[in-house]
């Protein structure tokens, strides 16, 4: 019987010790994230904004957003691509920029006719991570943290 005492103690123990070092990479994992989702996005954003012209023939023959005029879609779509992801980066209502990123992940896929499977393969990836940041928040790693742990917000 000491036996299986100290080996479930021992067992216990190395089980603890794994769940202590994966927990403290949780906030490196949240930043990795955050940091890759936001340079995807931001640099779409950047090549729309670059080749305006071309954005709206693309809005106009390409893609087909629901409910909304072309050019506001590329308006849109265009400044949600270069706003949240600043949000996402520096971890600032992390979860609002994980939803707004949701949603135009979410909008690509929907308004393209005919999407390639590796595309939709790496939407899926991208939406993945925003679903993680979306339910688990940006991280100890971001602003939301920082104000949550001075009381100024309820939590991060």
């Amino acid at each position: 019987m000491a036996l299986i005492t100290r080996t479930r103690s021992r067992f216990d123990a190395l089980v603890h010790g794994c769940h202590t070092r994966l927990d403290a990479l949780q906030p490196l994992a949240q930043l990795a994230a955050r940091l890759y989702v936001a340079q995807v996005f931001f640099a779409s954003g950047l090549t729309k904004l670059r080749d305006w012209d071309t954005t709206l023939a693309l809005f106009e023959s390409e893609y087909q957003v629901p409910l909304l005029p072309p050019e506001l879609a590329a308006w849109a779509g265009t400044a949600g691509e270069l706003v949240l992801p600043v949000l996402l980066v520096l971890g600032l209502f992390g979860r609002f920029g994980a939803l707004g990123l949701s949603v135009l992940n979410i909008v690509a896929v929907l308004s393209l006719a005919d999407i390639a499977p590796a595309a939709l393969q790496q939407h899926q990836f991208w939406g993945s991570l925003l679903l993680a940041l979306l339910l688990w928040g940006p991280g100890q790693w971001s602003v939301d943290a920082w104000l949550a742990a001075r009381g100024v917000t309820r939590r991060a």
